[in-house]
């Protein structure tokens, strides 16, 4: 954190509001629990903190302060965050954009564990972690009191702290310690948490014109908005005969209407913003979505008027009409080279990868350039001596691990752990393929080798599902150890942030294809606002491993390798995205699709994507977005390189 970010907070204009708004509250609280006692039997604000912050970017100057609250009803305590709605002008956010954060009537059922983070520098701010898996943005205590709302819920909620991990507590905590091996990614687990019981809903009192001005809200308010339960709830979609890889991957898509009411509103609208959700499907209609995806969006059979698109590709045949070529050969390869094996033009090589990708037998040579690993400038001879220094570099690294006996392991709960999850997950990587088909394949073993050894060479980020599938194709291509590790470490330098414990990574790329589809399908945007599907996690797979489990593995590496060249973006897998959303728009809309239907749909997907086809309507639209579609995309946000200055998420602050 730079030092002109610490400043004297009674010259915060954000934190001189909420001391005059909060003061007025308190008294608005105050009279109107007096006044109404009777109608607000069995509520009670147990916990009050102002100036409580996120942070939608990197920069301390565009965070959004608000209120947060612990209001206890019956024996259930929820957890309420409202943004002020009077904030500093010196921020670059709309007031559209801050309403997107609200969190609103959470039930601590609902929520697994809380991390406190104490930073040597700046402030403390928590995690919460809710038992589906997603986390809410880090709220920063900007006043203090993380000891105190932490002390609040304890007097309520079966409150633990982890033996594990002295700053994560954990909440209703009725499962084995042995079953946590998904701490690094804050995933769920397979042990479900207790229902709530039903929690009754208070009278809505009569609203002032001055609690109309403000978003935040009092008890009554807090009441109407939380959600009823029938005391036993959904159970997630689940198919044992999958292996534990994709189960956990999936369960970010497989994510059931409950958890979908508590988790929202990391990306809602404000339910002030004059749309109502539109009407749900009809009760004779199944829940259960059976359809199969077509492969020809433009032949769906609609059930209700669908907007047109703002964005017609068949009117871009400048941009639309191009088409892929061949991928490069090795004869076409030489001659982007000199004498000495420098990369001429860079650009010109990029352009031609982006436009058709690599034959097979080049990858080995290209990949380690394109990924950084090499650079375009570095000759024949530079690039076998550095080879050279960095195997011995890689054996230096790997044997820190190796050395440890099993005396020392037995001390070493951290790296028992990640050996074990690791173990577990490269079993289960990509084995119906050859290269890694068959018992005791050595090419599984040195996935393993190779993702514990990046366990010690990045020790904050240590090891994360979903990373063996990062890892998996290109030690397929490299046929290498160490040539494998250095391309994986190139490579999660933009994507580490993907894994980080407080998925900031996730957040800001979800975040991003919101605003990106705002712009280019504002239609398609409001349907998913109607239906309270702004949060995107139906795409968070995405996401995560770069659309690995919704292509064929040689189209997955041909995505890839495209995605590397950054030629139009380095935010290009945001745009196809949106492509694909655009692709099947007609039938999200047309079938009213809400959210579960909208998972199920997505996932269905999977195997059916044209992957040429929806290039180049991700092109089309990169190139239509320009400049608007740039500025959609916060800094820092994966896969782009780490903004150094000011950077407020790092990809661990400590060492866990």
């Amino acid at each position: 954190m730079q030092e002109a970010e610490l400043h004297d907070l009674s010259d915060d204009a954000d934190y001189a509001a909420s001391q005059q708004e909060g003061s007025a509250s308190m008294m608005r609280c105050d009279s109107s629990k007096l006044s109404t006692s009777s109608e607000t039997e069995g509520a009670e604000i147990v916990y009050l903190k102002d100036n409580v912050a996120i942070h939608p970017t990197q920069y301390a100057f565009e965070r959004i302060s608000g209120r947060l609250k612990l209001i206890k009803q019956g024996s259930a305590l929820f957890m309420t965050w409202i943004p002020y709605k009077r904030q500093s002008t010196n921020a670059k956010l709309s007031e559209k954009d801050r309403n997107l954060y609200p969190i609103r009537a959470v039930p601590f059922a609902d929520v697994r564990s809380i991390r406190r983070h104490t930073p040597a520098l700046g402030w403390q701010y928590i995690i919460v972690v809710l038992s589906s898996g997603l986390a809410f943005p880090p709220l920063y205590f900007y006043n203090g009191g993380v000891r105190e709302f932490l002390t609040t819920i304890k007097q309520h909620v079966f409150l633990v702290r982890s033996v594990e991990d002295t700053n994560v507590f954990l909440l209703n905590d009725f499962q084995n310690p042995l079953q946590r091996t998904l701490s690094s990614l804050e995933l769920p687990r397979a042990v479900p948490i207790p229902s709530m019981p039903s929690a009754p809903v208070l009278p809505r009192e009569s609203t002032s014109h001055e609690n109309q001005e403000r978003t935040d809200v009092g008890i009554s308010d807090v009441s109407a908005s939380i959600p009823q339960y029938n005391g036993k709830r959904r159970q997630k979609f689940h198919d044992p005969a999958r292996d534990i890889s994709i189960q956990v991957l999936e369960k970010f898509s497989f994510v059931t209407k409950f958890a979908r009411e508590t988790t929202s509103q990391l990306f809602r609208e404000s339910h002030g913003n004059g749309f109502r959700p539109l009407e749900r499907r009809k009760s004779n209609q199944s829940d259960d979505y059976s359809h199969k995806p077509s492969d020809d969006a433009e032949g769906v059979a609609v059930q209700s008027p669908v907007a047109p698109d703002p964005v017609e590709f068949d009117k871009l045949s400048l941009v639309w009409g191009k088409p892929r070529q061949p991928p490069l050969g090795l004869e076409e390869w030489a001659t982007f080279l000199d004498s000495e094996g420098r990369v001429v033009d860079s650009k010109a090589l990029r352009k031609r990868i982006f436009y058709g990708g690599i034959e097979h037998k080049l990858r080995k040579e290209v990949w380690a350039i394109l990924l950084g690993h090499h650079t375009y400038e570095s000759t024949y001879a530079e690039r076998k001596h550095q080879r050279s220094i960095k195997k011995t570099e890689y054996e230096t690294i790997k044997s820190q691990w190796q050395s440890i006996s099993p005396a020392q392991a037995k001390r070493f709960t951290k790296f028992r752990e990640r050996k074990g999850l690791i173990e577990k997950d490269v079993v289960r990587t990509d084995r119906s393929l050859s290269f890694y088909d068959g018992d005791d394949n050595p090419n599984v073993n040195l996935l393993r080798d190779i993702l514990l050894t990046y366990s010690f060479y990045n020790f904050d980020l240590g090891y994360c599902q979903g990373m063996s599938d990062l890892l998996s194709p290109i030690l397929l291509v490299m046929e290498d150890e160490s040539e494998s590790f250095w391309c994986f470490v190139a490579l999660m330098e933009c994507l580490g942030p993907n894994f980080n414990r407080d998925q900031s990574g996730m957040h800001s790329q979800l975040f991003a294809l919101s605003k990106l589809v705002e712009l280019l399908d504002n239609p398609l945007h409001n349907h998913f606002k109607q239906n309270d599907c702004l949060n995107y996690f139906f795409c968070f797979r995405w996401m995560l491993i770069q659309f690995k489990r919704e292509l064929e593995y040689e189209k997955t590496m041909r995505l890839w390798e495209v995605l590397w060249t950054h030629y139009l973006s380095e935010h290009l897998h945001l745009y196809l995205s949106v492509a694909i959303l655009k692709r099947y728009r007609g039938k999200i809309i047309g079938e009213q699709m809400d959210f579960d239907t909208l998972i199920r749909f997505i996932n269905e997907l999977s195997g059916r994507i044209d992957l040429d086809a929806t290039l180049r309507d991700a092109e089309a639209l990169c190139i239509c977005a320009g400049e608007r579609g740039a500025d959609c995309i916060p800094p820092g946000t994966p896969p782009s390189l780490p903004v150094d200055n000011g950077l407020l998420y790092s990809q661990q602050d400590e060492v866990l």
